[in-house]
């Protein structure tokens, strides 16, 4: 079993990045877990897409 990480600032840029690991993914997808965090810094608010997948 292995993992792979993805963290992005934008959702399309996740979207992306997944798709494209996908696309030449050699083993069998056994899960893909996804999470938005939102936090504030000065008058910014900040977001971080993040992706894990799991895989033979």
């Amino acid at each position: 079993m292995k993992v792979k990480i993805f963290d992005e600032a934008h959702e399309l840029d996740l979207e992306k990045a997944v798709n494209e690991f996908l696309s030449d993914l050699e083993g069998e997808l056994i899960d893909i877990k996804y999470q938005v965090a939102v936090s504030i810094f000065s008058e910014e608010q900040i977001y971080c897409f993040s992706a894990m997948i799991i895989y033979t």
